[in-house]
């Protein structure tokens, strides 16, 4: 993505990014090879302190829920004729790269996505925005809480009759 709207090669792009910033790759994003002794330190503290909720509480690790964006493309469905030998036997649908790009938030937890959304186009990633989403995301996660506890109420009253 950098390479091409550089309108330069893959691996110059690379060799900028790793040897004369000194910035290597971990999962999509480019970051910082030395973090700052504050950062460290900060970075232990928070580690420390997920293991030890984890240690107290085994179903700890299910209560996360992570939020991940990412930039893509816009696919458009067409529908091409498939030709072979000079006969056209059959439509086949494919879809053309679009040169509009979106931005996706994905949250997830340990049993899988729970929200995912595009943005429109124009729209702007803010504290703000994310607020609300998080405020969305709670409110269902609580709905579908209350809705299991009821049934699970329900399930033992009935088989208790």
């Amino acid at each position: 993505m950098i390479a091409e709207s550089l309108n330069m090669s893959v691996g110059s792009v690379f060799t900028i990014m790793t040897e004369d910033l000194k910035k290597k790759k971990l999962c999509a994003r480019f970051v910082p090879h030395t973090l700052t002794t504050e950062q460290k330190e900060h970075r232990i503290a928070s580690s420390e302190d997920l293991i030890a909720a984890a240690d107290e509480d085994p179903n700890f690790l299910k209560t996360i829920v992570i939020g991940d964006e990412s930039c893509c493309l816009e696919y458009d469905p067409e529908t091409k004729p498939k030709v072979r030998s000079g006969q056209v036997r059959e439509r086949v649908d494919r879809a053309s790269k679009s040169k509009t790009k979106t931005m996706l938030l994905v949250f997830f937890d340990s049993r899988g996505i729970i929200h995912h959304e595009f943005l429109r186009q124009g729209s702007t990633v803010t504290g703000a925005f994310y607020k609300d989403v998080l405020h969305w995301i709670l409110k269902r996660m609580r709905r579908e809480l209350f809705a299991k506890t009821s049934c699970l109420k329900i399930q033992i009253k009935s088989s208790s009759d």
